[in-house]
């Protein structure tokens, strides 16, 4: 466990962790399916509730497994062994997630016991990872044990959280300071310590975060599938559920599109410390691209007339995060390049503009499948700009940037 080369050529995701992101794919539609439900039943703040801690949960043990990996990926039997009861403590967590969104939507407190007892089992295997490389690796000794400390300390602050049934009040604002925890860990490991850090892998980790993104639109395949088999069940096949299918399909690929524009791990491996920033920032991509799979969840729901929401809010569950993770990618884009590229503003404000004229036409009461081409439209004002001129000025910027 003396840790990888960080600049090994050609470096890929590894078959056990391709295994690894399976239990995601199960964890993010889980939740994605638990938001739809209580989206549609009207119950807007326990679903967002819910899914932001639920989301945060699954993202940051993905993270937490995957950053070891790109640094420590010993691939014995001991490590291949922790893997697996990692995959166990995922399992435990979605078992879980149920249970939560009830809670909230009760209102009395956080029953978020069986998640915590999922990140016990998750924790126990990962500290006991950390303190291997504490021993086997004297060069990151004290950085191997602050990576331990923190990891330690947060478990054990949410299983006080789980075991005192708090109130919402107090369990938000409690849970606000272990979030900080769990943050600052990383960074005080990698950036405090004066050991060097870890030695991760820039173009593995864009490798890996690149495939959990596209794990998430998968979520999107789903909500597709879900709101074209309502409308087949509620009036057969027709033009709307053509267009239905297009705009399903269409989205998760402009998104997909928008996403891999800029290559991640040239900057990351020239400019190490901006993948704090990075990293951190795709919580906010993983969970928009989950929750805009939970939107067209929604729009099954509405078809089918099980759902209280109307279908200018039915609309909104989709166009909203769509405008989230747009932004989120330019903002990482901007602080990866140290740079704001004018022409994007242009590109911003024609998202905007395609979006609010998607809830517009769910307003003047056209057909949900006509708002959903125009919410399918606004990734592609940023692939249709970059395709045109962005690539050049991508080109431009980033060899600055690499200067």
């Amino acid at each position: 466990m003396t840790g990888r080369d960080p600049d090994e050529p050609h470096r890929a995701a590894s078959p056990l962790e391709l295994l690894f992101d399976l239990t995601f794919v199960v964890a993010f539609g889980a939740a994605g399916n638990e938001f739809a439900h209580y989206l549609a039943e009207g119950h807007i703040g326990a679903g967002i509730g819910g899914f932001a801690f639920v989301m945060f949960a699954l993202s940051w043990a993905w993270i937490n497994f995957s950053w070891f990996a790109s640094a420590y990926d010993t691939d014995d039997w001991f490590y291949r062994l922790c893997t697996m009861v990692q995959m166990i403590g995922v399992v435990i967590l979605v078992l879980g997630i149920p249970r939560l969104f009830h809670s909230i939507d009760e209102g009395l407190y956080l029953d978020n016991g069986m998640l915590v007892a999922g990140y016990v089992v998750m924790r126990v295997a990962m500290i006991a990872q950390w303190l291997r490389v504490a021993r086997q690796d004297p060069a990151r000794h004290r950085t191997a044990l602050t990576y331990a400390a923190f990891v330690a300390v947060a478990q054990i602050g949410w299983v006080a959280l789980a075991i005192a049934h708090t109130t919402l009040g107090v369990t938000a604002a409690v849970a606000s300071v272990l979030y900080l925890v769990e943050l600052a860990g990383p960074w005080v490991a990698e950036r405090r310590v004066n050991e060097g850090g870890t030695p991760w892998h820039a173009h593995h980790i864009a490798e890996r975060f690149g495939l959990l993104t596209i794990i998430a639109l998968g979520e999107g395949v789903f909500g597709t599938i879900t709101a074209v088999s309502a409308a087949i069940e509620h009036s057969g096949w027709s033009l709307d559920t053509a267009v239905l299918v297009v705009s399903g399909v269409g989205l998760t690929f402009g998104l997909w599109w928008t996403y891999f524009l800029l290559r991640a791990g040239t900057i990351l491996h020239r400019y190490r410390h901006t993948a704090f920033v990075w990293g951190y920032g795709h919580l906010l991509i993983f969970a928009s691209i989950a929750a805009t799979g939970a939107g067209l969840h929604v729009i099954a729901y509405v078809i089918e007339g099980e759902s209280t929401l109307g279908p200018v809010a039915a609309v909104m569950t989709v166009a909203l995060p769509v405008l989230l993770l747009c932004l989120t990618i330019y903002t990482l884009y901007s602080y990866l390049l140290l740079a704001i590229d004018p022409f994007h503003l242009f590109l911003i404000a024609g998202t905007v503009i395609v979006l609010v004229l998607a809830v517009l036409a769910a307003v003047w009461g056209a057909p949900v499948s006509v708002s959903l081409i125009l919410v399918t439209l606004a990734p592609f004002v940023t692939v249709v700009g970059y395709e045109t001129i962005g690539h050049r000025h991508e080109a431009a910027m980033l060899a600055r940037r690499l200067v």
